[in-house]
């Protein structure tokens, strides 16, 4: 089928779904993408033009992929980044498209973003995740994604309260709050998502959502869809919902941990092997390649000056750049699941946080893991216990946002997946808010990042 009929094919389905969506009391459809900053920025079209933005897409300007998180603009103009010049189309994917549970008589979609004849844009972080799934797929790799998402419900207020100051992990916050959480639960069940597990975290007010695992394009989806809804639930209660990696300083924050597998044609990659704790020697290679990138894969997946107040050794954050079994405290944990459950194996980036963008994350990391493999790189030994005690020499990952994004700069096998234009949006917003927040104190910080996410 060629391109005009696959277009003609999708502007038809299009038709059909907003004429079902109108019968549902659906009148306005969200399209989202996420910027640089791990901003979830939007369009929104009435039902009715749903057909033709699926044709011609929506316009909007590539400036976003110089967007910082408070909206000023990190221009690069040697690479044409931040010009007012140009325009590029959203185009939503149908295959994505919800109904919100929580936004009566609205529904989402997710968008690719193209240039205004038709080819991929090179900062559209959902084509980069996207061409890097493809990538594995060609050496017969099939990664599973998922995503642990934290956050604070809080009582409006300058400064905001937490909802509870019930134990952490405690029933009695359950207790306290279990409307809430029963309408979270409904709310994503009704948009086709399967919850694994709901519960109190560390922080006062504190809870995380875990989602199972997908591909990875869709559980970067999967990501925002979960954040969005939350935050509308939290809303219809009269509370605010902040996944700031830091809400508060000198408190535990908001993390976002990425689970990953691997399988090869079928075959589950981290577990049977001949090598260490039952890896295969693929699996091995790509978790390797994974922890080689952890230092600069902070500026992707720890992308804000408030990261950098949440990465606290001693803190289950992952501040070493070490790799450990069942080890909370290691940036990258292994996890082998029980013997008895198919597919349950996998590993854990601590170290991630939700000012990220899922899209750059899930590519990113499959970027790292197939260089892994392609120089066959291998796993050092394990630390066990914290290894700000039990290894002191074990090195730290970057302490600041100027430090990643140096990282990150000199990382060639990142800049190669990424290409120059979203290589140099990543640099340039980096550096952009180190600067901006050089000379401010932790609590200026987390205050001014506190709503951006």
């Amino acid at each position: 089928m060629g391109v005009r009929e696959v277009r003609e094919q999708r502007h038809r389905l299009a038709r059909q779904e907003a004429a079902r969506l109108g019968t549902e009391g659906v009148h306005t459809v969200a399209l989202t993408w996420v910027d640089t900053a791990g901003v979830t920025r939007v369009k929104v079209v009435p039902t009715g033009r749903l057909a033709h933005a699926v044709r011609h897409g929506v316009g909007m300007s590539p400036v976003f992929d110089v967007y910082t998180s408070d909206d000023t603009i990190a221009a690069v103009p040697e690479l044409g980044l931040g010009s007012p010049d140009g325009d590029l189309r959203l185009v939503p994917d149908l295959d994505r498209l919800t109904t919100l549970a929580a936004q009566p008589g609205w529904a989402w979609a997710p968008v690719d973003r193209y240039d205004q004849q038709g080819a991929q844009h090179p900062g559209c972080a959902r084509l980069f995740a996207r061409r890097m799934v493809e990538r594995a797929k060609e050496r017969g790799l099939q990664a599973r994604m998922g995503f642990e998402t934290e956050w604070l419900a809080l009582r409006p207020g300058e400064p905001p309260t937490p909802v509870t100051s019930a134990p952490a992990y405690g029933m009695t916050r359950v207790v306290e709050l279990s409307d809430y959480l029963r309408d979270i639960v409904e709310a994503l069940t009704a948009e086709h998502l399967e919850v694994l597990q709901i519960h109190p975290e560390y922080t006062a007010g504190q809870f995380e959502l875990s989602t199972a695992s997908a591909d990875p394009l869709r559980a970067a989806d999967e990501l925002v869809l979960v954040r969005e809804t939350v935050r509308a639930v939290t809303g219809r209660h009269a509370l605010r919902a902040s996944f700031a990696p830091t809400v508060f300083a000198g408190q535990v924050g908001n993390g976002c941990h990425l689970h990953l597998s691997l399988r090869h044609d079928g075959e589950d990659l981290f577990r049977g092997g001949g090598g260490r704790d039952g890896l295969t020697g693929t699996a091995e290679a790509f978790l390797a390649g994974v922890l080689d990138a952890l230092p600069a894969l902070m500026a992707i997946g720890a992308p804000s000056p408030a990261s950098y107040l949440r990465l606290v050794p001693s803190h289950w954050a992952g501040a070493f750049q070490c790799w450990g079994v069942e080890n909370r405290e290691a940036a990258l944990r292994l996890v082998p699941g029980p013997p008895d459950e198919a597919g349950s194996a996998n590993a854990e980036v601590k170290c991630f946080d939700a000012a990220a963008n899922p899209y750059l994350v899930v590519g990113a990391v499959i970027a790292a893991g197939l260089h892994g493999v392609d120089a066959g790189l291998k796993l050092p030994d394990p630390v066990q216990g914290d290894p700000a005690s039990t290894a002191p020499d074990t090195p730290r990952l970057p302490r600041s946002l100027t430090e990643a994004a140096d990282r990150f700069a000199q990382y060639e096998p990142l800049r190669g997946a990424l290409g120059e234009w979203a290589h140099g949006a990543v640099l340039a917003v980096r550096r952009a808010e180190a600067e901006q927040f050089a000379d401010a104190d932790p609590e200026q910080i987390a205050s001014a990042i506190r709503w951006r996410y």
